[in-house]
């Protein structure tokens, strides 16, 4: 313990801005430029990111000179690596900076640049639908996909290598797994091509509204009275619509579909009054599922409240069963329980 006190004494006397966070050294920055050069740099901020900095500068309070002035030699530097990388590539740039500042620091700043360009690089990509960057994606060759499929978030860039053909689809995995580097000309390029292809889908404001999720994120939430009503009139009305919906959304009666140790384990949490309740009109199929994945002692003594608990309301029993299902998808969005809904979400064992 002591030695790791010794060690941010020690760091902290080299760099008096490392006992900031980023978030503080942006606020001290903001505040030793001044309101005049402040008010240029929030022209190219977003409104969200605006916010968070004026709170941080009105929480700010004082700061050693020491401080400020290692935030702004910290900033100098970064800019200059940026433009260094830029300007001449990797090998440029480390060449000047170790001529610079020494090896370590030169090590210690392209880190941090070069974090921060690849994060920056191709982030337009982030707000396109997978659909429409795979339209535009498909047909280039798997070195390309792979380069802009590397600056994706990950879930972005499994929806997109999903949809192409197999022998591309190896390709384009291997050539992601294989890539070390690309030249900052070489990004570039194929993010300005990539962006003039992408225009049509960028300057068009595409909102989702509606659809199957939206009803059945609708319904999930809904009391189980009005679930049951809507779709019994609608299994009458549009049968094919209400079952892909029912596809999409998790109720009481699909608990039959868990694991034993899904069920073992929201069983735990349930208030037993919940279980007694929601077991009243519960199939006999749903209710040996229950029996079976608690202790026999429990098992018992929910059987024995079922039979003395007589003249229940529909709306309790209903309520009830909804509590169960709320709490199965708490644990299930925590990855606690697995709720089995097909297609993708099939289960292997």
């Amino acid at each position: 313990m002591a030695e790791d006190n010794g060690s941010a004494a020690t760091t902290a006397a080299e760099n008096p801005a490392a006992s900031l966070t980023s978030q503080q050294k942006a606020a001290a920055l903001v505040v030793a430029l001044g309101t005049d050069k402040a008010s240029q740099i929030y022209k190219y901020l977003s409104s969200e990111d605006v916010e968070k900095l004026t709170l941080e500068v009105a929480k700010l309070g004082h700061l050693e000179a020491e401080q400020t002035e290692a935030v702004l030699d910290d900033f100098y530097k970064t800019c200059l690596t940026q433009k260094v990388v830029t300007d001449g590539g990797m090998e440029y740039a480390r060449a000047v900076l170790e001529k610079a500042y020494g090896e370590a620091t030169a090590n210690e700043l392209l880190g941090k640049v070069t974090k921060y360009l690849k994060n920056r690089s191709f982030e337009f990509i982030q707000k396109i639908d997978p659909k429409n960057l795979y339209s535009v994606l498909q047909y280039e060759r798997p070195q390309m996909i792979a380069l802009v499929l590397s600056y994706a978030e990950s879930e972005l860039a499994a929806s997109v290598i999903a949809e192409l053909p197999e022998e591309k689809r190896i390709k384009v995995v291997e050539n992601i797994a294989q890539m070390e580097g690309a030249s900052p000309e070489a990004i570039k390029l194929v993010e300005s091509q990539l962006r003039k292809q992408l225009d049509d889908v960028l300057t068009t404001d595409y909102t989702t509204v509606g659809g199957v999720d939206y009803v059945a994120d609708i319904m999930n939430h809904m009391d189980r009275s009005n679930e049951k009503f809507i779709f019994d009139r609608m299994g009458e009305e549009n049968p094919e619509l209400a079952e892909t919906i029912r596809k999409k959304m998790f109720v009481f009666e699909d608990i039959m579909g868990m694991d034993d140790r899904s069920v073992q384990r929201f069983i735990r949490d349930c208030d037993m009054k919940d279980l007694v309740y929601a077991l009243k009109n519960a199939s006999p199929e749903l209710a040996s599922l229950f029996y079976k994945n608690m202790s026999s002692r429990m098992a018992e003594t929910i059987q024995s409240d079922l039979e003395v608990t007589v003249n229940v309301r529909l709306k309790d029993v209903e309520d009830a069963q909804q509590r169960i299902v709320n709490l199965v998808r708490k644990l299930d969005e925590a990855g606690e329980v697995i709720i089995s809904k097909g297609g993708k979400d099939d289960i292997i064992v």
